[in-house]
């Protein structure tokens, strides 16, 4: 009785302020009716649904799986995502948008007018986008220490996601990396969960103060738990740990999360002592929701339900067992339907309760609201041209100068002179895919001129007129000062990325450093990686070091650090290793380290 006498005042006090035409006294729904409580607009939408309007709600196909853009409507589908590769053609914000209006319009001819609400991975800018503005991946964003930057960034992010229509970011990864065998270690802020936690920051900047902003997307905390901390750094592995070291390494971030109001948890692909997470009731059900008090909705990974029981081909089992462990919504991308038939077979069943299947409507229907979805469905284009905008440009150049950290300086090699005679060498020198990485326009990310931006070597010759460049190093002579080498790892992303064996540079990279080395002239290497590689047999014939991560489109912001516009700040979010052997290898573990954790030198010299 309290609930009704507080909202008929409130309903009431409504039409003294608005008049007799307030949208609050509105004939029609009460889930259409805006100056209601979400909470009562939510109830009310889930007392009209059916069971099928329910179980759509709760399935997320990929949009290549749509072959009939009707099968959105007729199947009730709750979600959309594009993947890593998966984009329109062209590759345009505008094509973005219009793709994701002609799905958002054939959800609402459905009886009860539901929204779609759409994910992309945008994990550094929305790098599936030509033309997106891509910052540095999170390891780099862990050496800036920087968490207003971060949260600057999320704001950046949301507001180019929001500009192609997407509502949802699958995105930040708070996974703390503890080998850096992993293909993942670039997604880590770094290898310590203070770390992560602090830099969880950029959480508030996609969400915003109201997930009803304009330029607001649900944020997503991934992956529920301790991918980063599986046995050899194998994706989608075993992490073998007691409750206790997973509780003091890997949950922190997650609580951060929680605490920051984020919208959606991704269950993680990796096991806990043997139990895939996808099936984890009690971390799911009892930790993140019970004891964190997450009222956001949990979506399980691509297929990730099909790993349950190790064997090809989802199973009533693992659907039922995935539900009740506490998913809301599931990510199939292409057998959607059969999802939708096997759930609800596994409901007439009794296998799953409708009380459960209520819970994961209610959690995924209230974002819909708290976003404003059914109030404005469609693409806000007056966003689309923040996509790749100077002053989102700008903010990136400023994290790649925050990010980079300076390893070795001997001599004073760095910062170089202006009128210095450079020679730069190196394969990662003036390829804006090897700087950028994994995820940027395509899963694994590719070299070459994959997006527009700017090369470390297009920064150089920028601040400096006296820059000669040779790929494989080939003309270098006495005549130069110095030696700038531009090298380290190629893009990749899970799976691929993974380096069980050898951490080391590959031999394009020791060819031409061996060049550089016969010429006499001082060398200093920016190491392009996403994570520390194994160095230390190279070291002693380089002059200076800086590890520049992977920074993305502006590579402006490494040439301001070696050119000394910006004396470097960063520091190393993980620990460096002396050789691969030593891996895993973290902070207080006792081994002795090439560069510990927290290192980073800087410039001497006045400026």
């Amino acid at each position: 009785m309290r609930v009704r006498s507080k909202l008929t005042l409130s309903l009431l006090a409504g039409a003294l302020l608005l008049g007799s035409h307030t949208p609050a006294l509105a004939a029609g729904p009460a889930y259409q009716n805006a100056w209601l409580p979400v909470r009562v607009r939510v109830n009310d939408l889930l007392s009209r649904m059916t069971l099928d309007d329910k179980l759509g709600q709760m399935t997320q196909p990929e949009r290549l799986g749509i072959t009939d853009p009707a099968d959105v409507a007729k199947y009730r589908i709750g979600s959309l995502l594009s993947g890593g590769s998966s984009q329109p053609t062209p590759n345009t914000p505008a094509s973005w948008a219009d793709m994701y209006d002609g799905f958002q319009k054939t959800a609402l001819t459905t009886p009860l007018s539901i929204p779609l609400i759409y994910g992309v991975d945008a994990v550094h800018g929305h790098n599936g986008v030509y033309g997106a503005t891509v910052f540095p991946h999170n390891i780099g964003l862990g050496a800036t220490r920087n968490p207003h930057l971060a949260e600057r960034i999320g704001h950046a992010t949301a507001e180019e996601v929001a500009g192609t229509g997407i509502d949802w970011n699958f995105s930040p990864c708070l996974c703390v990396a503890r080998n850096d065998r992993w293909g993942r270690t670039y997604e880590s802020f770094g290898e310590v969960p203070e770390l992560a936690v602090s830099m969880s920051s950029i959480i508030t900047g996609m969400q915003g103060w109201s997930l009803s902003s304009p330029s607001s997307v649900v944020a997503t905390a991934k992956h529920f738990i301790g991918d980063g901390g599986t046995t050899g750094g194998k994706d989608q592995g075993e992490t073998t740990l007691p409750e206790s070291e997973l509780r003091k390494i890997h949950l922190p971030p997650f609580k951060a999360a929680v605490d920051r109001g984020v919208g959606t948890v991704m269950i993680s692909y990796s096991s806990w002592n043997g139990v895939k997470m996808h099936g984890q009731s009690y971390l799911i059900n009892n930790v993140l929701k019970g004891e964190l008090g997450f009222k956001g909705f949990v979506i399980s990974d691509y297929n990730g339900i099909d790993q349950i029981d190790g064997q090809k081909g989802f199973t009533p089992a693992e659907v039922t067992a995935s539900i009740n462990a506490g998913i809301d919504m599931v990510m199939v991308p292409f057998e959607f339907k059969k999802f939708i038939d096997t759930l609800r077979g596994e409901v007439q069943a009794g296998h799953v309760t409708m009380a459960r299947i209520d819970d994961a409507n209610r959690r995924i229907l209230t974002k819909k609201f708290e976003l404003g979805l059914f109030e404005k469905p469609l693409t806000d284009r007056r966003l689309t041209s923040t996509i790749g905008s100077k002053e989102h440009r700008a903010l990136a150049r400023q994290a790649v100068r925050e990010s980079q950290v300076l390893l070795k300086n001997e001599h004073g090699v760095l910062p170089l002179n202006k009128h210095e005679k450079v020679f730069v060498a190196g394969k990662n020198a003036n390829d804006i895919g090897n700087q950028a990485g994994g995820w940027t326009v395509g899963w694994q990310g590719t070299s070459g001129p994959v997006t527009p931006g700017t090369t470390i070597l297009q920064g150089m010759q920028k601040a400096s007129k006296n820059v000669t460049f040779s790929k494989d190093g080939t003309g270098i002579d006495k005549s130069y000062d110095v030696a700038v080498a531009v090298v380290g790892e190629t893009p990749y992303a899970e799976g691929k990325g993974d380096r069980p064996q050898g951490m080391g540079l590959d031999q394009t990279d020791l060819d031409t450093l061996k060049k550089l080395k016969d010429s006499g002239v001082p060398t200093v290497v920016v190491l392009v990686s996403g994570r520390p590689l194994d160095i230390a047999a190279q070291l002693p014939d380089w002059d200076g070091l800086v590890a520049s991560w992977l920074p993305g489109t502006e590579g402006d912001g490494v040439s301001d650090v070696l050119f000394g516009a910006y004396n470097p700040t960063g520091k190393l979010p993980v620990t460096w290793m002396k050789s691969a052997d030593q891996q895993p290898i973290n902070v207080g573990d006792g081994q002795t380290p090439l560069f510990p954790f927290g290192y980073g030198l800087r410039y001497r010299k006045h400026f």
